[in-house]
């Protein structure tokens, strides 16, 4: 993002924060896809996703009047919010899940033929049983494609620490996938 993104980004959060809707409409526009990426990736779950994405941004909007630039990038703030909203239901589960829920035929549908759609479910799948924070590690920079140094500040560790993160998740997604996984 460029120094007159960051000033025009600060513009619209100072005019959200007022109640311009075009301004939030604008700044959701912009950023929901990311956001709800983000927690589809980390929950598996899109209903649960779009409720994430939604109390994100409710959150975003209540925080506008008193947004302060220069403080942090609002893209990374919402991501921070994004993610410890993904890990409060993610806990929540831990917390009331007693057994396994019944899974559905994990196998491909008839009605989806395509090869491409049943490895992205694969990967999907394979994302989704990482421990959390080799998932969020993953997630932030294959998905979200934030740089080294911007994940690890968003998780509040060092970039070796999310390296370690890295090579552990690739590793067991590798593995999980050794069947449709093919170097290059």
């Amino acid at each position: 993002m460029t120094s007159g993104d960051a000033e025009h980004e600060d513009e619209m959060i100072a005019r959200a924060g007022q109640g311009d809707a075009g301004a939030i409409g604008l700044l959701v526009t912009r950023n929901l896809p990311r956001i709800m990426s983000l927690a589809r990736r980390m929950l598996a779950d899109v209903a649960e996703a779009e409720d994430v994405a939604q109390e994100t941004f409710l959150r975003a909007w209540k925080a506008a009047p008193s947004w302060r630039p220069g403080r942090a990038k609002f893209d990374t703030w919402l991501h921070r919010v994004a993610l410890n909203l993904c890990y409060d239901r993610l806990r929540r589960r831990r917390r009331w899940v007693q057994d396994p829920p019944d899974r559905p035929d994990e196998g491909p549908a008839p009605d989806r033929g395509l090869h491409a759609r049943d490895i992205g479910r694969r990967v999907d799948l394979a994302l989704a049983a990482l421990p959390p924070r080799q998932r969020e590690a993953v997630v932030l920079v294959h998905y979200q494609e934030l740089s080294g140094v911007e994940a690890s500040d968003l998780m509040g560790i060092s970039v070796e620490a999310l390296e370690s993160l890295l090579a552990r998740g690739r590793r067991t997604l590798r593995a999980a996938l050794a069947d449709i996984w093919r170097p290059e």
